[in-house]
This record gives C-alpha cells, structure tokens and sequence, in this order.
C-alpha cells in the first residue's frame, strides 16, 4: 500500500510559478513510477507528466511541455512538478498518482493522492 500526498498549491497570476510535491509513504518508493494528472472543472481528468523509478525517464503532455519539470527525490519519497510560465488554463485540481510502471501509471494507476488546488489568475 502507497500512501500519496500532495501540497504546494495555490493561487498565482499568470506567468508565474509554483512547485507542487508528493510525498509517498512506504519503502519501496523507488520501484514505482510516479505521474501527475490534472482536473480542470467541468473536465476530465487528464495526463501532465510521468518520471520512471530510476528518475532517468519523463514524459509530459504537449500541453505543458517546456514549462513543466518532473523529478523525483528517491531519498525522501518525493516527486516534484515545477510548473513555470503558468496560464489561466492550468488552473486545476492536480494529482499524483504511482505505478508500476510508465504505461501502468499513464493509463490506470495503483495509487492516487488526493489532489491540491492550483488557480492562475489572468
């Protein structure tokens, strides 16, 4: 069992920047590939970015790549979403999430947090 919790919402204008973390219970963190996902209101829950285990591998939707970084602190049980250059639509509730594996957390994940609010004012 994979405990997630997220923090580091939170209200911004636009191009600004927050940084949003997920700590993991458990032991075994590094053996989980690690993802968040976003909720815009009204819409479904949707892909931002994925990291793999080792932190070698990331992924990012189009949406926001280039202005989004993932990493992950093995260490601490910790994967981190810098979100640079923020626009109105990035306003969402944003999730973490764990898996086995890239594809395993890109489409159904094992675990997911309970999800912190992030807002970009225009």
């Amino acid at each position: 069992q994979v405990h997630l919790v997220e923090s580091g919402g939170g209200l911004v204008q636009a191009g600004g920047s927050l940084r949003l973390s997920c700590t993991a219970s458990g032991r075994t963190f590094n053996t989980y590939a690690m993802a968040w996902f976003r909720q815009a209101p009204g819409k479904e829950r949707a892909f931002v970015s994925v990291i793999s285990g080792s932190g070698v591998l990331t992924k990012y939707a189009d949406s926001v790549k280039g202005r989004f970084t993932i990493s992950r602190d093995n260490a601490k049980n910790t994967v981190t979403l810098r979100m640079n250059g923020l626009k109105p639509e990035d306003t969402a509730v944003y999730y973490c999430a764990a898996g086995p594996t890239i594809a395993a957390v890109t489409n159904i994940p094992d675990y997911w947090g309970q999800g912190t609010q992030v807002t970009v004012s225009s």
